[in-house]
């Protein structure tokens, strides 16, 4: 098979839902078997594309008849990638022409197909023409082509009927306690995103954002198409998305033709996409044998640009997987998880109101001081710092302290956690509001158009109250100036908006009723 065939798993991953009866089927008689397990007899280990292939084919339609069977469903299909290291070799088409109607685009994950086009498929694989995939039936019914002419086949039921006729047709079924080629993930823990309405949302809002936002959609294992996306187009194309299709959203990718064949590397394997005048994308993966040959056709093409197969050189946006109709996610992509997948992931574990510790890790010029909590970066605005009036977030942070807060919200679109210290304080303002009608003297901290501000209580970030300009006694003609102590009296505090009315006029006039000052 090709270069990008799963390699198979020695056993299934830990409460893997594996079917009970699992056969190995092949051609190869068990007593032509050293003592290491590999095979020293006669029979090749290409396809006959004649008896011994048929057998395999009535073997399979024997045990999908004894489990009850008449249809399968493609999982996880890959086609032939650049590398080929199959015993055959490719066929044009990798051996699906007339199989799937809308083309290579219904060879995809989920697709339902007859038992008679299952075959056909495990036909193609026995003859390694260069497509793969696992065909299975949930729970019940499962059939995997290895290398060399191995197959297996999983079942629900003991298929008795199914062995013998296997056994009549020359071939050697062994019970086995699970197939190789059983799905396991990379990365048990990592759970891809779909793409639900919080991705076409940030997907809007990425298009907002970007000069040019491209959509890489993959259908199958080194089989994808390019999608140019505008604000007016997003729904256009998302309706016409392959199911179970794997999503990656890469900003700027096309550019200046010129620009994009100078960005070519010496060697290695790349995918080379490119745009023509009628705006239809077009991509090929080439190494640096092909790269003349490719980039000698782009003369006529308005853009084009170069991305990398190596993981860790393909940096696009964000991913998501097409879940099904009824929104759950089946598809089983295995890929690398870019830092807003990651994001996403880590949003997803958060709540409005929920309590969260992290580390300050920087104060910015604006004011806004930035958390890290669980390796995601979140933000605590001035206000949100301290009940009491602050200058500065110094005044109360310091980088590289841990602090304890209140999450406000999650905006999964913009991918943004506000925080808040004071909520996970004790609020004073109810105790200020309990001294209306005190009277008391404190220094005036601001003078403005309307009146002057004036601190109430004896400390540096103690709560300040407005004087407005006609509470404000004018008759003894003075001047009032930041730094002088005024008497005033609180007559008011707005617990909604956070503010305190004073008046001097009123505080003289409790002084002459005997009133004292606090």
């Amino acid at each position: 098979m090709n270069a990008t065939r799963t390699h198979p798993r020695l056993r299934p991953p830990a409460g893997s839902d594996v079917l009970p009866y699992v056969y190995r089927v092949t051609k190869y008689d068990p007593a032509d078997r050293n003592q290491y397990g590999h095979y020293t007899g006669a029979e090749p280990a290409s396809s006959d594309h004649g008896p011994v292939e048929a057998a395999y084919l009535q073997a399979v339609a024997s045990f999908a008849e004894d489990t009850g069977i008449d249809q399968l469903a493609i999982r996880e299909p890959e086609i032939g990638g650049f590398a080929h290291f199959g015993l055959e070799p490719p066929a044009d088409g990798y051996g699906l022409t007339d199989l799937f109607p809308a083309g290579l685009a219904g060879f995809h994950d989920g697709a339902l197909v007859p038992i008679a086009v299952g075959l056909e498929l495990v036909r193609a694989m026995l003859r390694d023409n260069g497509a793969w995939c696992r065909l299975e039936a949930e729970g019940a019914f499962s059939v995997h082509v290895g290398w060399d002419q191995y197959l297996y086949v999983g079942s629900s039921q003991p298929c008795e009927a199914a062995l013998a006729c296997a056994r009549s047709l020359g071939l050697f079924p062994e019970r086995l306690d699970a197939s190789p080629y059983e799905f396991a993930p990379d990365d048990p823990l990592h759970v891809q995103r779909p793409a639900d309405a919080d991705f076409w949302a940030r997907l809007h809002w990425a298009v907002s954002t970007h000069p040019a936002t491209f959509l890489e959609e993959t259908y199958a294992a080194n089989a994808s198409r390019w999608h140019r996306l505008t604000r007016d187009n997003i729904e256009a194309v998302r309706s016409q998305l392959t199911p179970r299709t794997q999503l990656a959203v890469w900003p700027d990718l096309l550019t200046d033709v010129d620009a994009a064949v100078a960005s070519l590397p010496d060697e290695g394997l790349v995918e080379i996409i490119w745009e023509d005048a009628a705006g239809w994308i077009t991509s090929t993966v080439v190494d640096e044998t092909g790269f003349e040959a490719v980039t000698s056709g782009l003369a006529s093409a308005c853009a084009a640009g170069v991305v990398s197969l190596a993981t860790d050189e393909r940096h696009p946006l964000f991913t998501a997987v097409l879940p099904d109709s009824d929104g759950v996610l089946r598809a089983r992509w295995q890929t690398e998880p870019t830092p807003s997948d990651r994001d996403w992931a880590f949003l997803k574990t958060l709540r409005r109101g929920q309590v969260v510790t992290g580390t300050v890790t920087s104060i910015a010029s604006f004011g806004v001081t930035f958390v890290d909590i669980g390796g995601f970066t979140a933000m605590i605005n001035i206000p949100e710092l301290s009940w009491r009036p602050i200058s500065h977030p110094s005044d109360v942070v310091s980088v590289g302290q841990e602090v304890t807060a209140e999450v406000l919200d999650v905006d999964m679109v913009r991918e943004r956690v506000p925080l808040s210290l004071r909520a996970v304080q004790e609020d004073p303002w109810p105790q200020v509001a309990q001294r209306i009608g005190q009277v008391v003297i404190g220094p005036v901290t601001k003078i403005v158009p309307f009146g002057v501000f004036v601190r109430i209580e004896g400390r540096e970030d103690g709560f300040q109250g407005l004087v407005h300009t006609s509470e404000l006694d004018e008759s003894s003609g003075d001047v009032v100036e930041v730094g002088d102590a005024l008497t005033v009296k609180i007559i008011d505090v707005d617990l909604a908006r956070l503010r305190i009315a004073l008046s001097h006029v009123q505080a003289l006039a409790s002084a002459t009723e005997g009133q004292p000052c606090d």
